[in-house]
């Protein structure tokens, strides 16, 4: 039974989902990093929120973690290039707080234009200040959002129903979803320059930290108001502070800082900042989605390999591990092959999927034939790291894909490039069995056991008896014998099953046999 360590309060409702699917749980919050540390090894799954900070230390005890799963969107707490080096998936859920970290932007929006926290502690203080606290309409205001995905999408949404007119900034933004949406696409200095309200709903990665700096302020309208309910570090809160001090920003509404908790801040304590505690996400419903999410996240990967919402691998649905399991299992083996085959360092890998497997979500299929390959000189990789370990070896790597089926209605191809070598292994499926169909340009049908032997030989009289006759004389059983070539006389293979493994005097004894090129001992 999968063990999952949860460090941050879930719900109670979460926790039955993991009981119900048959995941064990240990809820231990408050952990010091040292006794994180401590316990962390014994684990399979940690379950966190955002107190828990899931660092490179932690990470390196973590023995036998496979998942860390985070029960909101940011993984800022997480070290993810440390979880991907060891091999372990990095899960969030996106979508479960999503409309109330919206609802909260609008909330902000309002507050700042109508200066309602300054005029609710005024009011409260016994002062009548009408005439001080003049706001500002929404209705017609242009509104900026920067960064109009899953929540940008839906704060556009309830801006156009007040009215306002809405523009937006995000590269991955489609002209034909900004259509949909009914706002208005625009390049990031054009929204600086038109919009009343700038809102960030963006992550902070290394293109969007500071986004919001004295630079930009500068091509702003002198007025503007800017919420922030995304990232503390995607605004220079120096640069802030002094625009609001001349004028030029005439208030800002913030729930997220650089340092959290923000117990103090060069911003607090001005009539013209909005500040929560990092609310966003701070409704019951949000609080209990993400958390019933995560639960269902990490028992689906623990259970039965469904990747959803990971950060660092390509997610697979648990239907799609379903269909996809007979590909997993070539993909494998294929890469696999190759692996084994090669005798020098990989430069490039080339995957091809034609027909019917073209059509599937094939990102995992290449993660695990990369991992196949890449395993027997790197025991560390897995589908996880393959991705990292490749950009960090400089191994180029292309995939193709053609849904017009050739010779095969599925099938998949697996190049590596070694100097100026390629070598190449094609597969398909017989009904949900993996099976061989080329080595090297080299025709051939071969289902592959848990021990092959590879054979590559010159076509001569002879050979397929000599081979026998050395294996049995040397008590090595065969299993399945399968064989093709080019041409009479030319270049041939040999892949034999055997029932055990041979020892390196028997395989020099193989080797030895006339017009044998090459010998290998493979295991899947």
């Amino acid at each position: 039974m999968p063990k999952v360590l949860i460090a941050d309060a879930l719900s109670a409702q979460a926790v039955a989902v993991f009981k119900d699917r048959g995941v064990e749980t240990v809820t231990k919050t408050g952990l010091t990093p040292q006794e994180l540390k401590d316990m962390i090894g014994g684990f399979d799954g940690l379950a966190v929120r955002s107190a828990t900070k899931v660092t490179k230390p932690v990470i390196e005890a973590a023995t036998k973690l496979k998942v860390i799963g985070r029960a909101g969107i940011g993984v800022d707490t997480i070290d993810v290039n440390a979880a991907t080096q060891r091999g372990i998936v990095v899960m969030n859920t996106p979508f479960g707080n999503s409309i109330t970290t919206a609802e909260h932007a609008i909330a902000m929006m309002f507050a700042l234009a109508r200066d309602i926290p300054a005029a609710n502690a005024s009011t409260q203080a016994g002062k009548w200040e009408k005439s001080r606290f003049m706001g500002v309409e929404l209705y017609g205001k242009t509104l900026g959002i920067v960064g109009c995905g899953n929540i940008g999408s839906i704060v556009a949404d309830r801006a156009l129903g007040i009215k306002m007119k809405v523009i937006a900034y995000d590269p991955f933004l489609s002209p034909e979803r900004a259509v949909t949406l009914g706002v208005e696409k625009v390049e990031l200095d054009e929204l600086f320059a038109r919009a009343d309200f700038i809102t960030l709903h963006t992550p902070l990665t290394d293109q969007t930290r500071n986004i919001v700096n004295a630079a930009s302020i500068a091509k702003m309208k002198k007025g503007v108001r800017i919420v922030n309910c995304a990232r503390g570090g995607l605004v220079v809160e120096e640069d802030l502070k002094a625009a609001l001090d001349s004028g030029k920003v005439a208030g800002a509404a913030l729930d997220v800082f650089p340092v959290e908790p923000a117990k103090e801040n060069i911003l607090f304590g001005r009539d013209n900042v909005v500040a929560t505690p990092h609310l966003g996400a701070s409704t019951s419903e949000a609080q209990e989605n993400v958390a019933v999410q995560i639960a269902e996240q990490m028992s689906d990967f623990l259970l039965a390999g469904a990747v959803t919402n990971a950060v660092n691998v390509p997610s697979i649905s648990a239907e799609e591990a379903v269909r996809l399991g007979p590909y997993m299992n070539l993909a494998k083996q294929l890469g696999g092959f190759v692996g084994q085959l090669i005798e020098a360092p990989v430069s490039a890998v080339e995957i091809a999927y034609e027909g019917h497997v073209a059509e599937l979500n094939v990102k995992p299929l290449t993660a695990i034939a990369l991992a196949g390959l890449l395993a027997p000189t790197l025991t560390t990789v897995n589908v996880v790291n393959v991705s990292m370990i490749c950009r960090e070896r400089d191994i180029r790597v292309s995939e193709t894909r053609s849904t017009e089926p050739s010779n095969y209605q599925t099938m998949m191809r697996v190049t590596a490039i070694t100097g100026d070598k390629r070598h190449s292994v094609t597969g398909t499926l017989f009904g949900a069995k993996p099976r061989l169909i080329d080595v090297e340009d080299i025709m051939l049908e071969a289902e592959l056991g848990p021990r092959v032997l590879f054979v590559r030989n010159i076509d001569k009289p002879g050979f397929v008896g000599n081979l026998g006759k050395t294996l049995g004389d040397n008590g090595i059983n065969i299993g399945t014998f399968n064989m093709g070539r080019i041409d009479a006389g030319g270049n041939a293979i040999c892949l034999i099953t055997v029932d055990s493994d041979l020892s390196d005097a028997v395989l020099a004894k193989v080797n030895a046999i006339p017009n044998v090129v090459q010998t290998k001992l493979m295991s899947f």
